[in-house]
């Protein structure tokens, strides 16, 4: 007979899963406010919102290590646990891509030339939207593996679609801003940070996917 998932957790893996996709979240939209104020060069929060950040991503951090600690060798569940760890390892990369991004773009105090300010801002909205909804995703799972709904598991499906085609639009203003870097900037020092920083700040929306991607193989028949 198999046992249900609360019979064999003080707590369902699910609900800390909710926790951790909140904290990215946060962290996700930390880093779109930290990124305007540095290309404005008006904002006297920056290092305040990179502190807040580096909060977040240590409490998302312990998050992560309570569930991992509490999933025990053998232990029964309606998903598998390979898999379970594997969306939750890139949920958590997406913190960690956003720490790094910060860092980086520190490195240039003086901002970035303005003639990138507007593309590198769209570049950075765009990669809010398919971490938004990462908590809801988690929250539509958790409802799924109770119910087994063919519906829900539709709806999931069509969430994963979303956040496929926000990382989409994501890869083309990088590569479109790539080209531009190349084209009008003559500095070097300058065309390598800012190639480096669209790169980096590109690698948050791809963890995103990734993430939605291992949803897809746990929800899959």
């Amino acid at each position: 007979m198999r046992l249900l998932l609360s019979s064999l957790f003080h707590e369902s893996p699910f609900l800390g899963l909710q926790k951790h996709a909140d904290k990215v979240k946060e962290c996700a939209q930390l880093f779109h406010e930290a990124a305007v104020c540095h290309i404005e060069e008006r904002c006297m929060e920056f290092d305040d919102l990179t502190d807040q950040v580096a909060r977040l991503e240590s409490e998302a951090d312990a998050i992560k290590r309570n569930i991992r600690n509490h999933m025990p060798k053998g232990i029964l569940m309606p998903v598998d646990k390979f898999q379970f760890l594997q969306y939750l390892k890139e949920q958590d990369k997406v913190v960690d891509a956003v720490e790094e991004a910060l860092l980086w773009l520190s490195l240039r105090p003086k901002g970035m030339p303005r003639l990138l300010r507007g593309d590198f801002q769209d570049l950075v909205g765009s990669l809010i939207p398919p971490i938004e909804k990462l908590p809801q995703l988690v929250t539509m799972a958790a409802d799924f593996f109770k119910s087994r709904s063919e519906q829900q598991r539709t709806k999931m499906k069509s969430l994963i679609h979303d956040i496929r085609q926000h990382e989409t639009e994501a890869d083309f203003l990088e590569r479109e801003l790539k080209l531009r870097i190349f084209n009008e900037i003559k500095d070097a020092l300058v065309v390598f940070h800012m190639v480096r920083l669209v790169e980096l700040a590109g690698n948050i929306a791809d963890h995103a996917e990734n993430a939605s991607d291992r949803m897809r193989a746990m929800i899959a028949k």
